[in-house]
């Protein structure tokens, strides 16, 4: 403290006064929204000269502060060149959408205002709506019981934490003992054409990746229940410790839905967690019309659903939702003097793998909340049809559908039986035109093609029809 007792002043430059404050908020909501509007008459992919933004990188040492208006623009300006643009409409890609509105504005109210989502001792408010909205997925998607869950930061956290769950649920000694406490090795069972994300989980677990099963296929792209049943049995016959079956709804190399009924069969007769990996398919529970097609996910013990994939929140917006609220509570307790409450069941850090957290789920509560599962609904049909039409093009002009997908996505070979596909997708993709991917659907190269931005307009389908024809 200064000899008269008195602070100085905080760092103008990282608390500056309110009128320093609004401007640079008016300077950022105009340069984003200008940049926006150019991301979406421009390319694609990245245009950025790298070597050159590695040369303007060692100017910043951090010796010499620079005015926040002059970084901001340069920030938002290499954004506009240096990715490939998702909130592009002709971005047809992997499951990365264009955010919608209300999420972004809920980044930014949360940016303000920084609330801690450990303890709800300290962030009530945040803590009720997270768990509000958990409850209300949960209900949509048709669970019964206790709902309980969290959002996490992806798809992968929070299929992390079914395994755990079904860990703790298999054994009563897992908690402690860990995989030690099973009679033996321990195996969990999707279909092979998973994300592969299940092999990082398996080793993170500790169970190792040899404890995955990757279950044959129909041929079609949906796990072939009676190729589970028979590895399920022949783990059991040779010592080994089944704990969970994942059935996929929305695959990433296809939108295949795995047979979500008969998978629940055999989870119940196993006596085995029964997990549905909806990260992206699961938001065509908001749809009355798409929403058969997931019949028997309301039979799992846990789903996830990814808020920033189909239901186009910011990144990253997951959901992990259970009807065995009891086995979080289980799975992730602890016990600690500084926390501002210890409440099982309530309290985030003692109910998911994290600590610290943003409040996520603020996007989606102000998006659903702003369209409504109608609107929600409305907005998953709109990419069916959007897919419908590109599919409907690239037949007529002599392309074969490989995947039957009821979803929005599509995979594709063109009329050439020998054409060399990752060629032709590179060469859209350098066009800077559109943006698609090339995937290996049941062991066949083909290009997928997935509606992910919100806004797409015929205008852009015609582009990545004529680029792919180019």
């Amino acid at each position: 403290m200064s000899p008269d007792n008195r602070l100085p002043p905080p760092v103008a430059a990282l608390f500056p006064d309110a009128a320093a404050r609004d401007s640079a908020d008016a300077l950022l909501t105009r340069a984003l929204a200008q940049a926006l509007r150019r991301v979406a008459d421009g390319p694609v992919v990245p245009t950025l000269d790298m070597a050159a933004l590695r040369t303007e990188l060692e100017g910043f040492d951090f010796q010499r502060p620079r005015p926040l208006d002059e970084l901001l623009r340069w920030t938002i300006k290499r954004m506009e060149h240096g990715i490939v643009q998702m909130s592009n409409p002709r971005y047809f890609g992997l499951f990365n959408p264009g955010p919608n509105f209300p999420s972004q504005c809920a980044d930014r109210i949360v940016s303000a205002f920084n609330p801690q989502l450990a303890s709800s001792g300290s962030s009530p408010l945040p803590v009720a709506i997270e768990n509000h909205v958990i409850r209300a997925v949960g209900r949509r998607a048709g669970l019964a019981g206790e709902i309980g869950g969290h959002f996490a930061t992806g798809g992968s956290e929070a299929n992390c934490t079914s395994l755990i769950c079904a860990l703790t649920a298999a054994h009563p000694g897992f908690s402690s003992e860990g995989v030690r406490a099973f009679p033996g090795p321990v195996a969990f069972y999707t279909s092979r054409e998973c994300h592969i994300a299940w092999l990082k989980i398996a080793h993170q677990t500790g169970v190792g990746r040899s404890a995955l099963r990757l279950v044959a296929t129909d041929g079609g792209g949906r796990m072939d229940p009676a190729a589970l049943r028979a590895a399920i049995a022949a783990d059991r016959s040779a010592g080994v410790v089944p704990v969970m079956v994942v059935a996929t709804a929305g695959t990433t190399g296809g939108g295949m839905i795995d047979p979500l009924i008969e998978c629940a069969d055999v989870a119940t007769r196993e006596r085995l967690w029964y997990h549905v990996d909806a990260a992206w398919g699961g938001a065509a529970i908001a749809s009355d019309r798409l929403r058969p097609l997931l019949a028997g996910i309301e039979r799992a013990d846990s789903i996830t659903i990814d808020a920033h994939k189909w239901m186009a929140a910011t990144m990253g917006c997951a959901m992990y939702i259970t009807s065995r609220s009891d086995l979080l509570s289980e799975s992730f307790h602890a016990s600690t003097s500084f926390m501002p409450s210890s409440v099982a069941g309530l309290d985030p850090y003692l109910n998911s793998v994290q600590w610290s957290r943003r409040f996520l789920g603020l996007r989606l509560f102000v998006a659903l909340a702003a369209a409504g599962w109608a609107g929600y609904g409305a907005h998953v049909e709109r990419s069916v049809q959007v897919i419908d039409a590109i599919r409907e093009r690239l037949v007529a002009r002599g392309w074969r559908v490989i995947n039957d997908s009821p979803l929005a996505v599509l995979d594709v070979v063109p009329p050439s039986p020998d054409a060399d596909i990752r060629g032709l997708v590179k060469q859209v993709v350098a066009s800077g035109r559109a943006w698609a991917a090339p995937v290996a659907f049941e062991g066949r190269d083909a290009v997928r093609i997935c509606a992910t931005h919100g806004e797409s307009s015929m205008r852009d389908v015609e582009a990545l029809v004529a680029a792919l024809c180019a």
